[in-house]
């Protein structure tokens, strides 16, 4: 398919830049996708749409402090590292932002308070180093640190938001899911920021199952198309998990009749991944690169919680595979006239 078919215009204003209070106070569009019909809710009516005995798979992946600041040793020139994806306990592929950072050159990271000088850390105070050890193109390193930098995030990483948020988070805490407890992710699963612990517990008092996966977040997920066929595009490794736990419970909704409802494109693609390893739903561990583009047959997902997404993207491609494209530009094109509000901090889609 063409990558213009995937295009659509949106008014810088409808970009949200702040995440709702209370969470759960966003709207709600909720898109028949077997006869296109669109109502509009709140996201705490969330509930009126679910039945009992309905499984919400959500992704508990949480979002690490993977920006990082710092200096080339030789010449003191700024650079940027932003962390996707642990290879070895101190080796790491990061997107590098900076003039001539080639294999071999070392940089000193920098504290977060010393940002707008690049000031190094005093040389009495920890000094953590790394080393560009390979170039893999489009300014993806593999950096190589001088000591683990997991624990030491928090000293010297800061949150990163998409760069269509222009507005610092004063709670860094709202891009983190109510129920993220395995740090790894780049950026957050969007659509599962809409849940409060009060609204997942009223859910399950009226017998709607929860079970988790684990998909950590690459900038790949939000990264725009640039091929002019949508089937050219090819997508980096991501890690999932789907436990044995989850994958009990994806049978056992299956074979009762009831809907698995993916909270989240990730959870999407850890379902579906898991899904096509085997006739029956199995547990899964690893790497995957599934894209989903239209004409995929959904093996695992009924029905899909999601936010509204950024055009010419992965996710958007994705949701119109589930839904039909025409279709989902349609209640695009339907929610810019209701004033909904898009992308990460945005309004949600019930798609059942």
């Amino acid at each position: 398919m063409r990558l213009e078919d995937f295009d659509y215009s949106l008014p810088p204003e409808r970009i949200a830049q702040d995440p709702m209070e209370p969470r759960d106070s966003s709207r709600l569009m909720v898109l028949d996708r077997s006869g296109g019909t669109i109502e509009h809710a709140v996201f705490r009516d969330v509930g009126r749409y679910l039945k009992a005995g309905d499984l919400l798979v959500f992704n508990d992946t949480r979002v690490i402090p993977a920006r990082l600041a710092a200096a080339k040793q030789a010449t003191g020139g700024k650079v940027e590292i932003l962390l996707l994806r642990r290879l070895e306990p101190q080796v790491w592929e990061a997107l590098v932002g900076g003039k001539h950072v080639r294999p071999g050159t070392t940089l000193d990271l920098v504290v977060p308070e010393d940002l707008s000088g690049l000031k190094r850390p005093d040389r009495s105070s920890e000094v953590l180093q790394a080393e560009v050890i390979r170039d893999l193109g489009e300014s993806r390193r593999v950096v190589r640190f001088s000591q683990p930098i997991t624990p030491r995030l928090a000293a010297f990483g800061s949150t990163p938001l998409p760069p269509y948020i222009h507005k610092a988070l004063r709670d860094p805490e709202r891009y983190q899911t109510v129920y993220a407890r395995d740090p790894g992710s780049a950026a957050a699963p969007t659509a599962g920021l809409h849940f409060t612990p009060e609204l997942i517990a009223r859910l399950k008092a009226v017998g709607i199952r929860t079970a988790y996966v684990t998909l950590h977040v690459g900038l790949d997920t939000f990264a725009p198309i640039t091929e002019a066929k949508v089937e050219d595009h090819a997508i980096h490794a991501e890690w999932i998990s789907v436990p044995e736990q989850t994958a009990c419970a994806v049978r056992e909704t299956q074979s009762s009749g009831r809907r698995i409802v993916a909270v989240g494109t990730t959870s999407v693609r850890a379902l579906e991944t898991a899904a096509s390893s085997g006739a029956e739903f199995r547990a899964f561990e690893g790497d995957t690169r599934l894209y989903i583009t239209p004409g995929y047959r959904f093996r695992a997902a009924d029905a899909m919680i999601t936010n509204f997404h950024l055009p010419r993207s992965t996710l958007l491609v994705l949701v119109s595979a589930f839904a039909g494209r025409e279709r989902i530009l349609a209640a695009y094109e339907k929610a810019k006239r209701e004033g909904y509000r898009f992308y990460s901090f945005g309004d949600a889609m019930l798609i059942a």
